[in-house]
């Protein structure tokens, strides 16, 4: 792995407990267990964490700004809804948590489905939707590099409006990233034009290397005229001493999945995305991809976190480099019990894909 590759984790701001099979217990979502989570983050070399989003869940925006005052380089990748944010709102909010810490704010777009009409949001159909979120990100964008800003769009118009505090530029980093997800065409073009980072599920390598130069090609299509689109990977990873044991580990799992038919594994409880469909039909295909890539799971969860890297860290570290191999330098990693999987792959996963004496286990 080269220096420029990041590994994050995710912590899972939920208000029921059990998630993905975090044991379900008292406080699961309380500020001193989700800190605990964000300061072994940081003592065992994580980046940061995804904090996901949706209406019925806490509120991302404020456990990520009470998790970055409780520690000193934990980087909480937020996740937001255009349709829940007004653009210089968003912008100002971000701005003042950017300067509060020093630059360790990172921003993950989603335009996927929720219930939008609780919080009084109406996203017409996937055109429209995507639509207002370029026009979100790009709007975004000019109130934290310009002044005086005046914009008169078909979703969104301000006029004269100058975000404060600013953001500090910190060497290449102009402002937070903007990470996006999204598989279908109207998110592709999305992602093409406007994302800093572009984040995949955990597709087989083929899958990946084709969307890859698909948005490499719309980028040029476009007349992308921001620096080049990065490549990242949210999957699940799930590292035992031995392969036996992860493979035994995951099997048992997916039997205790299937005995609550998947309760606990979709966040939302709503239909899936274009991209966490992709997830669920890879069964069709087999149980297991490429190497390692067990795709099981998608037969009882909800999209999200439903394929597995199993094996050994040698073997999950090797799979990892082939997809670092295809472009990706962004990795969004988790297994349960969150907190001590944390540990377990710093101590255990990490070495492997920093340490360059183990460049062998990557080919």
């Amino acid at each position: 792995m080269s220096a420029d590759t990041e590994f994050l984790w995710y912590i899972p701001n939920q208000v029921a407990p059990g998630h993905r099979g975090e044991p379900a217990v008292e406080n699961h979502n309380s500020l001193e267990t989700l800190t605990s989570h964000a300061k072994a983050l940081e003592e065992y070399g994580w980046k940061g964490a995804l904090i996901g989003t949706g209406w019925g869940r806490p509120d991302t925006f404020t456990v990520a700004a009470s998790l970055a005052a409780r520690t000193t380089s934990f980087e909480p990748l937020i996740a937001i809804r255009p349709g829940y944010w007004r653009p210089a709102h968003f912008a100002s909010a971000v701005a003042t948590l950017d300067q509060l810490t020093a630059g360790r704010v990172r921003i993950n777009i989603v335009s996927g489905k929720d219930n939008l009409a609780a919080y009084g949001d109406s996203e017409g159909d996937q055109i429209h939707r995507y639509a207002r979120t370029r026009e979100f990100m790009r709007l975004v964008r000019r109130l934290w590099t310009e002044e005086n800003v005046t914009f008169a769009g078909e979703h969104f118009q301000v006029t004269g409006s100058t975000v404060m505090p600013r953001i500090h530029v910190r060497g290449d980093r102009r402002h937070p990233k903007l990470y996006f997800g999204g598989a279908s065409e109207a998110a592709a073009r999305v992602s093409a034009s406007e994302a800093d980072v572009q984040l995949f599920w955990g597709e087989p390598l083929d899958g990946v290397r084709e969307r890859i130069e698909r948005l490499k090609a719309l980028s040029r299509e476009l007349d992308r005229d921001l620096p080049p689109l990065e490549f990242g990977l949210r999957v699940t990873t799930l590292v035992r001493d031995t392969a036996g044991q992860a493979w035994a580990d995951a099997e048992a799992k997916v039997d205790e999945m299937a005995k609550g038919q998947g309760a606990g594994w979709n966040d939302h409880g709503r239909a899936v995305a274009v991209g966490q469909q992709r997830l669920l039909d890879l069964h069709a295909r087999g149980e297991v991809l490429d190497d390692n890539l067990y795709t099981a799971p998608g037969k009882y969860g909800g999209g999200a976190g439903t394929t597995w890297l199993v094996g050994s860290a040698a073997d999950v570290a090797r799979s990892l480099g082939r997809y670092r191999d295809l472009g990706i330098t962004h990795f969004v990693l988790s297994d349960t019990p969150y907190l001590s999987e944390i540990k377990r792959q710093g101590d255990q996963l990490l070495p492997l894909l920093r340490n360059g004496a183990q460049a062998a286990l990557l080919e």
